[in-house]
């Protein structure tokens, strides 16, 4: 059984800014989903040609959008996790908590940029979690991109204000 992926904001626009949909859309293709409280964060007008990309993805079915339902176990960990976290733990945003919840309750991966917010949740709750830096590295060794290319992405995410963990990708690759 394929594992559903499932990408917060963060991570999903890493490559909707830069236009390289194309590696995740190879990489997970009939796995994605974006919960609905992400896609309702792509509605605002300042990333509105985000949505026109995430809705053509979604009309061919490429992509696929879940929603946590009220009154399930789903949205009792929806509300923990947003609104009553237990001690020591931190509330978080909607669209990190949507996608951690979805993964849990369908058996998927947390594709998530967010380790500050997700990643204690995620090893609570053990499940996989997925960088975008996982996501260059894994097309780099499977031969997807080389290394130019993939320190050409990585630099366009970075004039994005994307957060990486190093300055280039082969310096990510020196700390692995």
């Amino acid at each position: 059984m394929t594992k559903k992926t499932v990408f917060d904001t963060n991570c999903f626009s890493s490559f909707l800014m830069i236009g390289r949909e194309d590696i995740i859309l190879t990489k997970y293709r009939g796995q994605i989903v974006i919960p609905q409280f992400v896609y309702d964060e792509y509605c605002r007008p300042v990333v509105y040609h985000l949505r026109v990309k995430i809705d053509q993805m979604l009309a061919s079915n490429i992509i696929s959008r879940m929603e946590i339902i009220h009154g399930t176990e789903e949205s009792k960990l929806f509300r923990e996790l947003t609104k009553t976290p237990r001690a020591g733990n931190k509330i978080i945003g909607k669209g990190e908590a949507s996608a951690i919840v979805l993964a849990k309750f369908h058996g998927g991966v947390v594709v998530s940029n967010n380790l500050k917010d997700v990643k204690a949740y995620t090893q609570k709750l053990n499940l996989t979690l997925v960088t975008t830096s996982d996501i260059l590295v894994a097309s780099f060794t499977d031969s997807s991109i080389d290394e130019t290319e993939a320190n050409r992405i990585w630099a366009d995410m970075l004039k994005m204000q994307r957060k990486l963990p190093a300055q280039s990708f082969s310096a990510f690759l020196r700390m692995l």
